[in-house]
């Protein structure tokens, strides 16, 4: 549930910039996504692979059966990521955690596809930078716009993890499955696309509260 993909926009965002044709800012992201999406090495087919894709599938089918999603199982350190706004990648030992934190990390991801977040971090990009990705263009902005994309992620994980919770309850897994999916996966401080793990789980335990309260 940790993108790096903010590191792979400033290695695309520079080669755009010394491109004797400059592209537009969404061809870079475009770019710099695939990039991300072809480095990633796919799990062989075998029971955790098929237990992940299973999961997904359940969840698919009760949350967002309608969606234009894809999921690929892979390996490597990253556990889970959204990519071009409807690509999924998990880790192969997401199938070793309890199937409700199982559930919990797809749902995450699976969150940031229902709630079209790629498309709303592209136009940060496209207010800040409406023409062609050049120098003279980009690095005037660039902390500006640093801070509005950092903000804007923050606030999406958030909300991927609220809509998570939410489709836990709907599928009859158990809510402290949702904290229960961080502990097992590790701590991880505040970087520039993520909140760190404690401001998520208290965020999420506000939210167990407050629904365990209303009923």
């Amino acid at each position: 549930m940790r993108a790096t993909t903010a590191a792979w926009i400033v290695v695309a965002w520079t080669a755009a910039a010394q491109a004797a044709d400059p592209p537009a800012i969404g061809e870079v992201l475009e770019h710099s996504q695939q990039q991300r999406l072809d480095a990633f090495h796919v799990a062989p087919d075998g029971p955790r692979a098929a237990a992940v894709r299973a999961s997904f599938e359940r969840l698919r089918g009760v949350a967002a059966p309608g969606v234009q999603v894809e999921l690929r199982v892979i390996t490597g350190e990253t556990i889970a990521e959204t990519l071009q706004g409807h690509v999924i990648v998990a880790h192969e030992r997401l199938a070793d955690l309890p199937e409700g934190q199982r559930t919990f990390v797809l749902a995450h991801e699976l969150g940031h596809v229902v709630r079209e977040h790629w498309a709303a971090m592209g136009g940060v990009y496209r207010r800040w930078v409406p023409g062609e990705v050049t120098p003279e263009r980009t690095d005037p902005v660039a902390g500006a716009l640093g801070r509005d994309a950092s903000a804007l992620a923050h606030r999406q994980e958030f909300e991927a993890d609220a809509w998570a919770l939410e489709m836990l309850g709907r599928m009859g897994f158990a809510s402290e499955d949702a904290v229960g999916a961080f502990l097992s996966l590790g701590m991880q401080p505040d970087t520039a696309t993520h909140p760190a793990t404690r401001k998520r789980v208290a965020a999420l335990r506000a939210l167990i509260a407050e629904r365990a309260a209303a009923r």
